[in-house]
C-alpha cells in the first residue's frame, strides 16, 4: 500500500534526493519548499503523486495550513520528514541576535511545531513515522557550529523523548544523523558568516577555512541516504537514532570512548553527592521503569 509523505525542504540537498526517490517508488509526497516552482520538473514527471506546498517552516500559520491542505488533498500523512535546515559557522560571541534566533527557529522550533501539527492525525490513525533529519552535530560538538549544534542536540533529545511518548500509539520517531554528504550544505553554511573574532583562529577559523575552501569532499551519497530513509519508513522497528555515513560513525565512536573515560574518571565525584540513605536507582521500581527492565 502506498504511503503519503510530508517532506520539508524538498527543493535541495537530502530533501530533494529523498523526494525524488519516494516519488519514483510510487508513494505520494506533499513536497514543501519556500519556492515550490523549483519542484516543477517533478510535477511534470509525477503529476498524480506530488503536491507542491509553499512553506516557510518558521511561520506557524503556514505550517498549520500546509498540514491541513495535505490532509485535504491526500486524506492522511503516513511519514513526516523534518528536513529543512541550514547552518552558520562562526564564534559563539560573534553571532548577532538575529542569527541565533534564525538557527534555533529553523533547526529546532520548526521541526517541533511541524511535528505537533502532524501528531493529532497520526494519533487518530494509530500509525505513523517521523524522521527528524538531525546531524552528527547533534551527537558531537565542534567549534564554529555551536548554535547550529545546540539546535540539533535539542532535536535529538526531543526525538528520543517523543519516541517513548508516542510508541504505544503506533508512531515511531527516529533522529537521522548524517555526517558529511555531497549536497550544498557547506555552501549554505557559508552564506552568513559572523565577523571574525581575535583568538579563535585555531578553532573556529580552521573550521571556517575548511568549509569555505571548496576542498572538503564529504563521504556521503545523498541518493543512498534517500534509499535508507525509505527503508527506515518501512522497517517494523526503526531505531531511535541512526547515523548516516562513515564520518558520523567514526566521530561518534571516538566521542563515546572519550565520554566513557571522563565518566569513569569523575564517577566517585558524581556518586559522592548521593544522600547517605540512597539506594541503587537502577534497582528501584522507578529506575527499572526508566530503563525498561521492569515495572
Amino acid at each position: 500500500m502506498s504511503k503519503v509523505w510530508f517532506i520539508t525542504g524538498s527543493s535541495r540537498g537530502l530533501g530533494r534526493s529523498l523526494t525524488e526517490a519516494v516519488l519514483a517508488g510510487g508513494d505520494k509526497v506533499a513536497a514543501t519548499a519556500r519556492n515550490p516552482e523549483t519542484l516543477n520538473d517533478l510535477v511534470e514527471r509525477y503529476p498524480d503523486l506530488i503536491y507542491p506546498v509553499k512553506l516557510d517552516v518558521t511561520d506557524k500559520a503556514q505550517v498549520v495550513a500546509a498540514v491541513e491542505s495535505t490532509i485535504k488533498k491526500f486524506g492522511q500523512i503516513d511519514v513526516l520528514v523534518n528536513n529543512a535546515g541550514f547552518g552558520i559557522i562562526g564564534a559563539t560571541e560573534a553571532y548577532s541576535d538575529e542569527q541565533v534566533r534564525s538557527q534555533l527557529e529553523t533547526n529546532l522550533y520548526a521541526p517541533i511545531e511541524i511535528t505537533r501539527a502532524v501528531l493529532p492525525y497520526m494519533r487518530k490513525q494509530r500509525s505513523g513515522r517521523i524522521l527528524q533529519i538531525s546531524s552528527i552535530g547533534g551527537r558531537v560538538g565542534n567549534p564554529g557550529l555551536t548554535i547550529y549544534q545546540a539546535a540539533k542536540f535539542g532535536l535529538g533529545g526531543f526525538t528520543e523523548a517523543l519516541g517513548k511518548e508516542v510508541k504505544p500509539l503506533g508512531i515511531w520517531v527516529t533522529s537521522v544523523e548524517p555526517g558529511g554528504f555531497r549536497t550544498d550544505w557547506a555552501a549554505t553554511a557559508s552564506l552568513s558568516y559572523p565577523p571574525d573574532v581575535e583568538g579563535y583562529e585555531e578553532t573556529v577559523g580552521t573550521r571556517k577555512a575548511l568549509f569555505s575552501s571548496g576542498n572538503f569532499v564529504p563521504m556521503g551519497d545523498p541518493a543512498k541516504a534517500a534509499r535508507v530513509m525509505i527503508e527506515l519508513a518501512n522497517n517494523p522497528e526503526p531505531p531511535v537514532h541512526l547515523l548516516l555515513g562513515g564520518e558520523a560513525v567514526a566521530m561518534v565512536k571516538q566521542a563515546t570512548i572519550a565520554r566513557n573515560e571522563e565518566l569513569d574518571k569523575w564517577l566517585p565525584v558524581s556518586t559522592s553527592t548521593n544522600a547517605d540513605d540512597a539506594v541503587d536507582f537502577t534497582q528501584t521500581g522507578l529506575g527499572k521503569s526508566f530503563f525498561g527492565t521492569g515495572k
